[in-house]
């Protein structure tokens, strides 16, 4: 049975140290299946779709068998677009953050050829291209792959699609005979199977298959935001809604603490989960949730396995999965037993093509929205009090509240003047239970003191040019 933890393979310490730097609890299903089997010398066929952490599936296992003494060529990873290219490398340079001794380049079109030439020269270890640019290496003489002893087809479906084929045959005979040979594809098309039996050497073929999406009552949308302030975000959504019950997803241990705290500090109930916690810890968490003595659980996806609570309104994304088959399983939190649920994603630069992988593999529509402002979060909850208020007029029963106002009538107070202060008083308690309305009022009245202020400096200059001629 292939194991789960990355702390279980034969990897190299400052390896696994960076693996639990990017806050990783465990493998995804390509990683735990994959891995064991690269690390073997096996070649694969790895069916998988992008999103499913494949990259690290082939890119741990080539980082731990490269000689960084050895100057020369040792890997090649071949991706259909720069795009990919540059993803591919920057996520492996990520995992070398504590092996610095490797040196990674990314040779694609787009980017001037003597700079791509002057690092070959200089002595590279893993070489990450597109066909076309490293064929034109190949061809100019800059670019020799007979040291190479593993060979990554990333994509070999869109590589195919986008007429490569042929140019990756090329690059294939350019490199040993005896070296691994490893082929992702999220589908299996003849003329890449005949590729595998051509090339690749009694491979083993790990397929993943996901999950189809079973929540058709979650309202999903997503946001595009900056990394500081994700936690705005997730305050006003939680105000904006009105959220009783509230998971929100992180991919870091580390991160759900630091969530939180944040949380706590800004006087939301909150309780986090995961993998550093105890069981008797983990079941005092969930117990007070469940309860629901704390309005927010904030998690990491092992630790919130087995979670079972049917009253969850909203599931937050804090961080996008790193698999695509997370999200169906964060966003199944909600909409339990027939009721609806709202799933928000919180997307980061680049972590947009992430959620189109979601979007297509789960046939669902992920709906952009714009973070709620301040003021709408104030109207939401002005509009959810008059709507109080016209019920409880409309049901009547309310002929001693009359007698006990009426008098403020004889002391020269409108009946509107007393509707506003009550429900000043009422928005001033919502403040207490809401920190960001109490902000957002603190805000406007300083804006309108700063109004009334320049009013009053306009009136004064006025006065003070008055009569006199202007030219």
């Amino acid at each position: 049975m292939p194991t789960e933890k990355f702390e279980d393979l034969r990897l190299a310490k400052e390896l696994l140290r960076a693996v639990e730097d990017m806050g990783f609890e465990e493998m995804t299903p390509i990683q735990a299946r994959a891995i064991p089997l690269i690390l073997e010398g096996k070649d694969i066929i790895g069916q998988a779709q992008t999103g499913t952490g494949k990259t690290l599936a082939f890119g741990l296992p080539i980082l731990e068998s490269i000689h960084p003494k050895t100057k020369k060529i040792q890997a090649i990873i071949l991706c259909p677009t720069r795009e990919l290219a540059i993803q591919v490398a920057e996520e492996l340079k990520t995992a070398l953050k504590f092996k610095r001794d490797v040196v990674i380049l990314a040779v694609y079109g787009g980017q001037p050829i003597d700079r791509q030439i002057r690092i070959l020269k200089s002595g590279v270890h893993i070489i990450i291209g597109t066909p076309g640019r490293t064929i034109d290496h190949i061809n100019r003489g800059t670019l020799k792959l007979d040291t190479v002893k593993t060979v990554v087809l990333d994509e070999a479906d869109e590589m195919l699609n986008m007429g490569f084929i042929d140019d990756v045959e090329t690059i294939l005979k350019s490199t040993p005979k005896e070296r691994q040979t490893l082929l992702f594809s999220a589908t299996m098309p003849k003329p890449i199977l005949d590729l595998t039996r051509k090339y690749q050497k009694d491979p083993e073929y790990v397929r993943v298959v996901h999950k189809q999406l079973t929540v058709p009552n979650v309202e999903q949308y997503y946001f595009e935001v900056k990394e500081s302030v994700k936690l705005d975000a997730l305050c006003r959504l939680i105000d904006m809604y009105g959220l009783k019950s509230s998971l929100v997803f992180c991919n870091m241990k580390r991160r759900v603490d630091e969530v939180v705290m944040h949380l706590e500090a800004r006087g939301y109930p909150a309780l986090g989960l995961h993998g550093d916690m105890t069981q008797p810890q983990r079941t005092q968490a969930m117990g007070i949730f469940k309860r629901n003595a704390s309005e927010i659980l904030v998690a990491t996806d092992v630790a919130a396995r087995g979670i079972d609570v049917e009253n969850i309104e909203a599931v937050f994304n804090y961080d996008i999965p790193q698999d695509e088959e997370y999200y169906v399983h964060r966003i199944g939190r909600t909409a339990r037993a027939g009721k609806k649920g709202l799933a928000f994603t919180f997307v980061v630069g680049r972590e947009i093509y992430k959620l189109r992988d979601i979007e297509s593999y789960a046939s669902t529509k992920i709906t952009r929205r714009s973070i709620p402002t301040l003021t709408d979060v104030e109207e939401v909850k002005t509009t959810v009090i008059l709507e109080k208020i016209k019920n409880i007029i409309d049901k009547g029963n309310i002929e001693r509240y009359v007698q006990i106002v009426e008098p403020l009538l004889s002391e020269d107070y409108t009946t509107l003047d007393i509707a506003a202060a009550l429900l000043k008083i009422n928005m001033d308690e919502e403040s207490k239970e809401y920190p960001q309305l109490k902000e957002y009022q603190q805000e406007r009245q300083k804006e309108e003191n700063r109004y009334h202020d320049r009013r009053k400096q306009k009136k004064k200059t006025s006065r003070t040019f008055t009569g006199k001629k202007r030219y």
